[in-house]
């Protein structure tokens, strides 16, 4: 039996390298879960932009006037036309969209393409804002991150 090589590793080794990976995955899960809930903030805050974009096309392509009417408290973004049934988008739950002025929560789009205009306010609570600009000359939908 001398001369043989004895392979494998310690009890000491594998518990220093449980100890570390566990170390690693408790200093990035926390971050990992930030860039989840960031992710979804900008999945909704596309959603509704692609929303209003919608609404102006149809109103541009089908000559007609639609609205897009922002209820927060049902939870819900809804478009709205001329002898049409309405199409809602459902907004994720704890979502605040608050509208400046207060009368932009009915954004209008006109068969040439301009709208009665309004910035919304989107966000999570505790995390990131956007704003969606909807210009009145052009129906123009813009969104950027707002600086908190």
């Amino acid at each position: 039996m001398v001369g043989q090589v004895k392979r494998g590793f310690t009890l000491i080794e594998l518990a220093m390298t449980l100890l570390v990976l566990a170390l690693a995955v408790g200093i990035t899960a926390p971050s990992i879960a930030r860039s989840v809930d960031a992710v979804r903030t900008r999945a909704q805050v596309a959603g509704i932009a692609t929303f209003l974009r919608a609404a102006r096309e149809h109103a541009v392509t089908r000559n007609r006037v639609y609205e897009v009417r922002i209820r927060t408290d049902e939870g819900l973004v809804e478009l709205r036309g001329r002898d049409t049934a309405p199409t809602t988008r459902r907004l994720a739950p704890g979502l605040l969209v608050t509208a400046d002025p207060p009368a932009a929560r009915v954004i209008i789009f006109l068969p040439q393409g301009q709208s009665s205009g309004g910035r919304l306010r989107v966000e999570m609570p505790g995390r990131r804002a956007y704003l969606i600009t909807v210009d009145a000359l052009t129906g123009r939908v813009a969104t950027r991150l707002l600086d908190l």
